[in-house]
């Protein structure tokens, strides 16, 4: 069940008085698989039920698996004695499926959908959407809703023009960390050494924690391997460099707009 279905489920309980039966239901089952437990972030009263809910599971020694998109060290706003439960366990990082696969699972989801899809398209969207398997699917959900609709078939230039902003998404999900810091390195007249050097002058500094904060929101690293393509800083220092840059963007107009110049010219070298 995803996360987001279990917050739902626990805020509908509350509100027709089901505690009793929600509590049941999730806390007698032999296996409890949850996804996206990265949803529970910031929310309070939800990381207190399935707190509790965990505890009653792992010490009637039954199986519980969570996924998330990052490491759970890196999950903001999490209580530490849920964050240590999460740590308990065997930690696996799964990887993207290759492309035999990719296309497999879109043949088969068309196939559930019972449409259509020429095998051209269903090649395209798996070569096109490589890095993330729900926004494949999301794109082949949004070209089988137009040839439902339609009813005709989509061909390629169709389908590149309906799903224009998954695409770029994807796009920028495949820029990478060294492309952000020679971008922030030519902007700032730096070498690349001053990227991954100890030095702390505010020259270097600073378009170093931009740099960072750059990779942050414009790639799928985590915070660690962040840090480790900044000379092996710990995630704690990436997470400062962005709070930084942050704050610094709010009070300054221009460093404001040197990240969002830098940004947009990241953005389109990929397009």
């Amino acid at each position: 069940v995803s996360c987001e279905k279990f917050t739902n489920e626990f805020i509908r309980a509350i509100q027709e008085n089901t505690l009793t039966k929600f509590r049941s239901r999730y806390r007698s089952c032999d296996y409890l698989l949850i996804d996206d437990i990265q949803f529970l972030a910031g929310k309070e009263r939800i990381q207190e039920e399935f707190f509790h809910t965990f505890n009653d599971i792992y010490d009637s020694q039954r199986q519980i698996f969570l996924t998330s998109d990052r490491p759970a060290g890196e999950i903001d706003k999490i209580e530490s004695r849920l964050l240590s439960r999460f740590q308990w366990g065997l930690v696996a990082d799964i990887q993207a499926p290759d492309w035999e696969t990719r296309v497999a699972i879109l043949t088969r989801k068309a196939d559930a959908m019972g449409i259509s899809i020429e095998p051209e398209i269903i090649e395209f969207l798996a070569k096109s959407i490589a890095r993330n398997v729900r926004r494949m699917e999301g794109a082949l959900t949004r070209v089988a809703g137009y040839v439902g609709l339609t009813r005709r078939k989509a061909d390629l230039e169709t389908v590149q023009r309906l799903l224009r902003d998954i695409l770029r998404e994807e796009n920028l999900s495949r820029i990478t960390i060294e492309t952000i810091q020679k971008k922030v390195v030519d902007y700032y007249h730096l070498r690349m050494a001053d990227m991954l050097s100890r030095r702390r002058p505010a020259n270097i500094a600073f378009p170093r924690q931009v740099a960072m904060y750059l990779s942050r929101i414009l790639t799928e690293h985590s915070l660690q391997e962040i840090g480790n393509a900044f000379g092996g800083r710990d995630h704690g220092t990436v997470i400062h460099a962005c709070k930084t840059v942050e704050n610094m963007m709010e009070q300054d107009n221009s460093i404001k707009y040197a990240v969002e110049y830098l940004n947009e010219e990241l953005s389109q070298t990929i397009e």
